[in-house]
């Protein structure tokens, strides 16, 4: 089997890799599906072996792979050695177990790691742990490095960007970029940001310069499309999705979206559909007093403050006949009227009874859920797209955002099938889904 190399790097060869180097073949690696499986299997070709050089590649690999476990439990057989504290903290750290990643990047400093990049991944990995104060101190330890080093403006910008100071955020990743050009970090953390923000021409600026000078930067071609497409551009945001399918033919989200622009692109108002929803309206809101009723029948209605044909779309036959003096006659009278505007009795009554059921079914849920629903929605990783659109509905947490509809949310301007189909892929995930009203 062919190696998986750029620019000639070999993970697997003699020698290993430098961390840069190391970093530069995840990049390719992960750039399409075809690199990510080649790569696999050249992982599994060499999973076996047992040599100290071939032990710590392999555990590389397969945190290179997103094969976190197995990658931790291999390289605590590697032999000790900065690549394998740093690595091993990597995937701990994805793991969710920060306080083991923190000791393992520190053990790193015993072999030569550079002290300025293992603080400042300490600081990341405080950071992901949501130990702010943690995450301070680190950096403030590396404030020689101000106007200095661009990844301790970056890392400074997301610990400033995670505590909500978002201005001060977008000045770090600045003054990132003036140190270093090609930070792809901080310039998508700008983009995304100046998207937020509502600056949408600086984001597509942004974000067009990581896609004219990285590989493939899925995050960044998608969050152009959406922005594109909110604009009105759809072949620019066709364009960008298919760069994306181009190099990862099987991603989801990518594959909705195509879809979504398309749909955008064949959106029409229904003038004809809508003048009979106002027709509809206008008949069911029609006074009882437009029509020739016995005065028997109009002292009944005015008794139980019946005034149009919609208040009896809400009473059943067995309602008025129980009512005194309202007879067969009577009955009969108003079944004919409503029968000639296609109504009949009770019909708002049959439409309500699922969604009476249904509204039962999620309150017992919610009061058995109660600490998950308390949750905040950041935690269901939803796309720039369906965050934006989820605060516009000033949706903040997940139990508001099982209480709305699927109409509800697609009512909102750019809110999409797409992001309609990842919510509802997110939520349930968990367990839970949107408010049924069928």
């Amino acid at each position: 089997m062919e190696p998986i190399t750029e620019a000639g790097i070999d993970l697997f060869a003699d020698e290993l890799p430098s961390m840069e180097e190391i970093k530069k073949l995840s990049e390719f690696v992960h750039s399409s599906e075809r690199s990510r499986i080649s790569f696999g299997e050249q992982v599994e070709a060499n999973i076996r072996r047992t040599s100290p050089r071939a032990v710590l590649a392999v555990g590389i690999g397969l945190f290179i792979a997103g094969r976190n476990a197995e990658a931790v439990e291999k390289l605590e057989k590697a032999e000790d050695c900065k690549e394998k504290f740093i690595y091993r903290a990597f995937a701990l750290r994805r793991m969710g177990r920060f306080d083991e990643a923190i000791e393992s990047l520190q053990k790193s400093l015993d072999y030569e790691a550079d002290p300025l990049n293992v603080a400042l991944e300490k600081a990341a990995t405080y950071r992901y742990a949501a130990d702010f104060e943690a995450a301070e101190k680190e950096l403030k330890n590396c404030a020689n490095f101000e106007n200095v080093s661009a990844e301790y403006h970056y890392q400074v910008g997301r610990l400033e960007e995670t505590q909500g100071l978002y201005e001060e955020a977008m000045d770090n990743y600045k003054t990132a970029l003036e140190l270093s050009p090609d930070h792809e970090k901080a310039l998508f953390h700008l983009a995304y940001r100046c998207d937020l923000s509502g600056d949408e021409e600086a984001a597509v600026d942004y974000y067009r310069q990581i896609t004219s000078t990285s590989g493939v930067y899925v995050n960044a071609l998608l969050n152009l499309a959406v922005l594109y497409e909110d604009m009105g551009e759809f072949d620019k945001a066709t364009q960008y999705i298919d760069s994306v399918l181009k190099y990862h033919p099987n991603h989801q989200r990518a594959i909705l979206f195509k879809k979504d622009i398309e749909s955008s692109k064949t959106m029409f108002y229904d003038e004809e559909k809508e003048k009979k929803k106002d027709r509809k309206v206008q008949i069911l809101e029609t006074p009882l007093s437009d029509f020739e009723l016995s005065v028997r029948s109009r002292n009944c209605f005015r008794k139980m403050n019946i005034r149009t044909l919609g208040d009896l779309m809400n009473i059943t036959e067995a309602e008025l006949l129980s009512y005194k003096n309202f007879g067969e006659t009577s009955l009969r009278e108003i079944k004919i009227i409503l029968e000639s505007k296609g109504l009949h009795l009770g019909m708002a009554l049959e439409e309500k009874q699922f969604s009476s059921a249904e509204d039962s079914d999620s309150i017992v849920e919610e009061d058995a859920d109660r600490e998950l629903l308390a949750k905040p929605v950041e935690e269901l990783r939803l796309s720039v797209r369906a965050r934006k659109c989820l605060e516009k509905l000033d949706i903040c947490t997940l139990g508001d955002l099982t209480h709305k509809t699927e109409a509800e949310l697609l009512g909102c301007k750019n809110f999409g099938v797409t992001s309609l189909n990842e919510i509802k892929k997110a939520l349930n995930n968990i367990g839970f889904s949107l408010r049924s009203l069928e």
